[in-house]
């Protein structure tokens, strides 16, 4: 006997049985976690332009404070997608998003380094170290939250 079952927008023909999905979404903890790496590394970024603009040296401490900060957080985040990986079927997602966190935050914590030396010396290479922990953050935030997963139920 053939069903026609809907599944969110589209409708899926099976045979003999229903089938329907739902989606899988982030647990609370690592959700917020990754969304909270983006903020503080969009606010070393400003905080670089900041200092490039206007050579005030206490824009380079906010950028150093703010490094330190996504670090937590992304360090944090990290676990939750290695415990995550292991409770849902996007395994393929989660080990894109694992390696885009570890690369955030290995980057970061060299850009933190740059950001400890004297502030004229840190320019340009904390800004563009910035930069890049930046995109890789927004990076893994999407890959993150982006189509969750479509768990079958019988």
């Amino acid at each position: 006997m053939e069903r026609i079952v809907p599944i969110g927008r589209r409708m899926e023909m099976t045979m003999n049985s229903v089938v329907s999905s739902r989606p899988v979404p982030l647990h609370p903890v690592h959700a917020f976690f990754l969304a909270a790496t983006v903020p503080p590394f969009l606010g070393a970024v400003l905080s670089d332009y900041a200092y490039k603009s206007s050579f005030e040296v206490q824009w380079a401490n906010f950028a150093s404070w703010l490094l330190g900060g996504g670090l937590v957080f992304g360090a944090v985040a990290v676990v939750c997608a290695l415990v995550d990986m292991s409770r849902d079927d996007r395994r393929g997602a989660r080990v894109v998003e694992i390696v885009l966190l570890l690369g955030m935050w290995i980057l970061g914590f060299i850009d933190a380094l740059v950001h400890a030396r004297d502030a004229w010396a840190a320019m340009p290479t904390g800004f563009v170290l910035s930069l890049i922990v930046l995109v890789l953050a927004v990076a893994a935030t999407w890959v993150g939250f982006s189509g969750f997963a479509r768990r079958a139920t019988p």
